[in-house]
């Protein structure tokens, strides 16, 4: 069977009406595709792209494109962006850039993304999706680690790179501006070229994709996939998300982080399906559902923090009657807020789970809405052998144990699954354990086998004997009407190691008191158990958080620990549990 053939049945997969049958018919695919063999040569702009998509549907929109704050728009059908994408390709060809040289996107939410990335698959170069918030400190340190051959940006980003290839010491082949700048090539130069071209050689194992992480728990790991690894690792996205051909789709995402293309290039274009980008420079909810409902959004993805904005808003003015799913991936979100947004929209929130290192992993698929548990990320994909491992390193059995999560290796490797951490043998051998991929993320599963999610392995409090994931008390503390965002981490403490300290934005109307940090107590006291108790409560404007939305925890806890070894005092807005007599009856 040719790899095309997947592509087709997870298509066919996705417009299965009967739940029953698309589970069933899932499980087949996936076990079917464990066992295939992958070909030595693998080109999915060519043979998936242009040789089934734009041969099918060429007069199809792949690409609906808005910029929230001016109004202007774009549609590019999926033979415009081939065209373009062909030229681009020429352009780079013509001077110099060759198959496995490196493309760098510092660019913001524009067409010309999905031009670069598809270009740079067919050429067989190597991708490095880059966020536009990067310092020069920052920039040097990618650019020494690894030299730039061919780098697009924003007018606005330009300049911040010249002076991080001054100071790295290194100058590209190519350098295109999305405008105009002294030492660049405007990107409009690329329309002189052909609108056809040959694709590269490109072998399955090539890298293809090097995606700096996030840096959540420290300095940013290169992380390198493959032709096939990202290409067909994603049917197990598209599969999840559920989208079909024609459908139009919509990833709340940057394009300098791998969710990117998970869910804004591989998923919907491996299916046919329309792929949509809103600009916008700082996020305004009501703007930003407009566009949903007039684009007609009928498969919506958006991390956590953005759905606790969007409930927050008059859903009822909003047209959602094209939505047929909903999907939210990053971190756990807190079941209150998928009821909200179902009470409005009908559709539920489906949670999912996987890494820049993988694609989806562990999730709930279309088949589970009405069966979810809000609040569980659901169960493995049929691509991935997922397990919880212990602290001895053995697998756990029995429900309610919380575990390491891994990848086990030894039946199959999972197609998703990157290569390596490219020029980093010490991590690749602290992640690859024996016959696991160690993901550094910890849960536990119930008895039904749903899975729910504890929190980084970094992330997990030790408060005298005890082990207390942030996410538990985290969702606890949103149940709170005056709690619009939290974030829990361990504070040091003599006696008991560390604390559970939560750090509150409040919504609007609400403000930081003694009275409403009791109110906030209390109302933990009457959810958790006392030793996931927070002991500390600070209120704060804002939380420190990557470009894709994830929190920093480790920010807050190194900021805690200098604050400790300084022996600062606390601050107005930080309350402690052991200071309110109020709550003696059930202190500990």
């Amino acid at each position: 069977m040719s790899l095309g053939q997947f592509y087709r049945e997870t298509m066919a997969i996705n417009g299965i009406v009967d739940n029953a049958r698309r589970q069933a018919e899932a499980e087949d695919f996936f076990g079917r595709l464990r066992r295939a063999r992958i070909p030595e040569k693998f080109n999915w702009a060519a043979e998936i792209f242009e040789g089934m998509h734009v041969a099918e549907r060429g007069d199809q929109a792949a690409l609906i494109w808005t910029d929230l704050a001016t109004g202007a728009e774009a549609r590019l059908t999926y033979a415009e962006l081939a065209a373009r994408c062909n030229q681009l390709l020429n352009y780079l060809r013509r001077h110099g850039v060759n198959h496995r040289d490196n493309l760098y996107m510092m660019v913001s939410i524009v067409p010309e993304t999905w031009v670069a990335s598809l270009a740079a698959v067919k050429g067989g170069l190597v991708t490095v999706p880059t966020a536009t918030n990067m310092t020069v400190r920052e920039l040097e340190y990618r650019f020494k680690a690894y030299a730039p051959d061919v780098i697009l940006a924003d007018e606005g980003t330009a300049e911040v790179l010249d002076q991080a290839l001054a100071a790295a010491g290194t100058a590209p082949k190519v350098k295109l501006v999305l405008g105009d700048r002294q030492g660049w090539t405007p990107f409009a130069a690329v329309a002189a070229e052909g609108r056809q071209a040959a694709p590269a050689d490109t072998r399955s194992d090539d890298m293809l994709f090097c995606f700096f992480t996030s840096g959540t728990t420290g300095q940013p790991k290169r992380v390198g996939h493959t032709a096939v690894s990202y290409p067909l690792g994603h049917l197990s996205t598209a599969i999840l998300i559920g989208m079909q051909p024609g459908d139009i789709h919509h990833n709340l995402s940057a394009p300098g982080w791998a969710k990117w293309a998970w869910s804004s290039f591989f998923a919907p274009l491996n299916v046919g399906a329309t792929a949509t980008g809103f600009a916008f420079k700082a996020l305004d909810g009501e703007k930003y559902l407009d566009a949903v409902a007039r684009v007609g959004v009928n498969t919506f993805c958006a991390p956590p923090t953005a759905w606790r904005m969007f409930v927050r808003l008059d859903l009822a003015r909003f047209d959602f009657s094209r939505l047929k799913m909903s999907v939210s991936a990053g971190e756990p979100l807190n079941p209150e807020i998928i009821e909200m947004w179902k009470q409005h929209t009908g559709t539920e929130i489906r949670d999912f789970y996987g890494q820049t290192e993988s694609t989806a992993m562990i999730g709930n698929p279309p088949w589970m809405n009405g069966r979810m548990r809000y609040g569980s990320f659901g169960r493995p994909s049929g691509m991935y052998d997922v397990v919880l491992i212990d602290e001895e390193g053995a697998e756990v059995g029995r429900p309610e144990q919380t575990g390491h999560i891994a990848v086990r290796l030894d039946r199959w490797r999972a197609i998703g699954l990157f290569r390596e951490y490219i020029g980093d043998p010490q991590k690749m051998a602290a992640v690859f354990n024996g016959n696991y991929y160690y993901t550094g993320d910890r849960a536990y599963f119930d008895a039904d086998g749903y899975w729910w999610f504890v929190g980084r392995a970094d992330d997990v409090i030790k408060s005298s004997d005890y082990r207390v994931g942030p996410f538990e008390v985290e969702s606890a503390l949103i149940e709170h009407p005056a709690v619009l965002e939290t974030a829990v981490v361990g504070s040091p403490d003599p006696n008991r190691y560390q604390l559970v300290k939560a750090f509150v934005i409040l919504n609007k109307g609400f403000k930081p008191s003694r009275e409403l940090a009791l109110e906030l107590f209390q109302h933990s006291t009457r959810i958790l158990a006392k030793f996931k108790m927070p002991r500390i409560i600070e209120f704060v404007e804002v939380l420190p958080k990557t470009i894709s939305g994830k929190i920093r925890r480790i920010e807050l806890r190194e900021d805690e620990i200098i604050r400790k070894n300084k022996h600062e005092a606390p601050k107005a807005t930080e309350y402690f549990y052991k200071d309110f007599p109020e709550l003696s009856a059930r202190r500990s």
